[in-house]
C-alpha cells in the first residue's frame, strides 16, 4: 500500500477514533512544524466530519532551544494566561484536543535543568484547570506521534536521514494498526479486547498488587472504591475517544501512602527535553525515599522536587511484554510508544476518572481518599519478560494476573 494511503488512514484514525470528532464541535491541533502536511490531512478530515471550527498551533524545537540557551531566567517563570484560558474555555464548551507529540529526545541536554524544571512547573500551574478537565474525560483528547528527522535518527541512528524516517514511519502505522486493511475495524476490535482485561481486573476489586521481577520488589495498595480504565474513554455525551493512539494498557491508581518497595526502570524516559535512564525509586509510605538514575539524574531530582505531590505515585498501568509495539524490539525515545510497550507507573497526579465519586471531591479530600495530585504526571516503564504480578483481594485470594510479563488470564 502505498505511503500516501496509509499516511491518509492515519488522518482519519487521528480524527474518527482518537478524538472521534462529531458535527458542530471545535478541535484543537498541537503540533510540530515539521508535520505540517500531516495536520493538513487532519484538518481537512476534521472538517469532512462536521467540525465548526479547526484551530491548529505549530511549535517549533529549534526556537524552543534558542530560547531556553538565551531567554533570561525570568522567561520560564511564566506560562500565558491567555493560553491557559482558551483552552480551558474550548474545553468546557464541549472542544477536542489532539496533540502531535514528537520531540527530539536530546534537544534540551545542553539547557540547565533548573530552566526546564521551572518552565514545566509554570506552564503545569497555569494549565492545571484544562488538565483536570482532560484527566477526568470532561473532554476529548489524544496524542499521536510523527516522525521527524531528529527522533528518527535518534531510534536509528546508524542509517541514513531518509531510511530512518522511512523506518519509524513502517513502526508507527504498525503499532497503530494503520498498516490493517481497515484500521478503524481493527481498532474498535483491540478496544473490545481491553476492555476485557479492564471487566476482569474491576470484577475482582483488587486490595493490592505485588510486582516482582529481577531488579523490582514492589507492593502496592489500591484505594476503596478505584477503577480500572482501558484504551477507549468516554467524554460527558458518551462519546467514545482515544486518548493514546497507540495504546496497549489498562489503568487505575494507586493508594498515595500505600506503595512501598524498590521499581526498576526498563526503558529510557525522556522528559523536558532530557533522557533519564537506568533509574530506580525507592518507596516507603507511598513516598520516593531514595532514587539513582546512571544518565539523567539531575533531570530526574527536579522531576520528584516539582511539588509536594511528585514524590508519590498516581497511575499504574498493566501493559504485556508480547504486545505488537513490544515486539518491534525498537527503543522509541517517545513516552507515548515506550510506555504502551511496558507496564508502567506515572510519578504525581491521579486520574479522577480511575476512582468512584473522584470528580466531585475537593482538593482537600484527595489524601482522605489516597487520591495524589501534582502539577505534574510523568510517566516511567518498568515492565519486562520476567514481570510476575499477584493481585491480593479483600477476601485474601492470591490471584495470578502476570506470568513472565504478559496476561496470565
Amino acid at each position: 500500500m502505498s505511503f500516501e494511503k496509509n499516511l491518509d488512514k492515519y488522518a482519519h484514525l487521528a480524527v474518527e477514533i482518537g478524538v472521534n470528532i462529531q458535527p458542530n464541535e471545535t478541535l484543537v491541533v498541537r503540533s510540530p512544524i515539521q508535520c505540517a502536511d500531516f495536520v493538513r490531512k487532519v484538518v481537512k478530515k476534521a472538517y469532512n466530519l462536521g467540525a465548526k471550527k479547526v484551530h491548529v498551533e505549530w511549535s517549533d524545537e529549534e526556537c524552543s532551544l534558542i530560547e531556553y540557551l538565551n531567554a533570561p531566567d525570568e522567561t520560564f517563570n511564566s506560562f500565558p494566561k491567555w493560553t491557559a484560558q482558551k483552552y480551558t474555555d474550548i474545553a468546557k464548551e464541549g472542544g477536542a484536543f489532539l496533540t502531535i507529540y514528537a520531540q527530539n529526545p536530546e534537544l534540551l541536554k545542553d539547557v540547565d535543568p533548573q530552566r526546564v524544571a521551572n518552565f514545566q512547573k509554570a506552564s503545569a500551574t497555569a494549565l492545571k484547570e484544562w488538565r483536570s478537565l482532560t484527566s477526568s474525560d470532561k473532554c476529548k483528547w489524544s496524542i499521536i506521534s510523527i516522525p521527524t528527522e531528529s527522533w528518527a535518527t535518534k531510534v536509528f541512528p546508524n542509517i541514513s536521514k531518509e531510511e530512518a524516517m522511512d523506518k519509524l514511519w513502517e513502526a508507527i502505522f504498525k503499532c497503530t494498526r494503520v498498516d490493517n486493511d481497515d484500521p478503524i475495524l481493527a481498532w474498535k476490535k483491540h478496544n473490545k479486547n481491553l476492555k476485557s482485561k479492564m471487566d476482569f481486573l474491576n470484577d475482582r476489586n483488587f486490595k493490592s498488587l505485588h510486582f516482582k521481577s529481577k531488579k523490582t520488589d514492589l507492593t502496592m495498595e489500591l484505594p476503596k472504591g478505584h477503577i480500572w480504565q482501558s484504551g477507549a474513554s468516554l467524554d460527558p455525551k458518551g462519546v467514545n475517544f482515544n486518548a493514546n493512539m497507540p495504546t496497549e494498557e489498562v489503568f487505575s491508581m494507586p493508594h498515595k501512602f500505600k506503595v512501598n518497595g524498590i521499581v526498576h526502570s526498563t526503558k529510557p524516559l525522556v522528559y523536558g527535553g532530557n533522557t533519564i535512564d537506568n533509574f530506580s525509586l525507592t518507596f516507603k509510605d507511598g513516598k520516593i525515599v531514595e532514587f539513582t538514575a546512571e544518565k539523567g539524574y539531575e533531570t530526574l531530582k527536579k522531576l520528584i522536587e516539582t511539588d509536594e505531590g511528585s514524590h508519590y505515585l498516581g497511575e499504574v498501568a498493566l501493559v504485556p511484554f508480547n504486545s505488537p509495539i513490544s515486539n518491534t524490539n525498537i527503543i522509541f525515545y517517545n513516552t507515548l510508544f515506550d510506555e504502551n510497550a511496558s507496564c508502567h507507573f506515572a510519578i504525581g497526579s491521579a486520574y479522577k476518572g480511575c476512582i468512584k465519586n473522584g470528580d466531585t471531591y475537593k482538593d482537600e479530600e484527595l489524601d482522605k481518599y489516597g487520591i495524589n495530585d501534582s502539577l505534574t504526571h510523568v510517566d516511567f516503564m518498568i515492565g519486562s519478560d520476567d514481570m510476575d504480578i499477584i493481585g491480593t483481594t479483600y477476601n485474601d485470594e492470591k490471584v495470578q494476573i502476570f506470568k513472565n510479563g504478559n496476561w496470565a488470564f
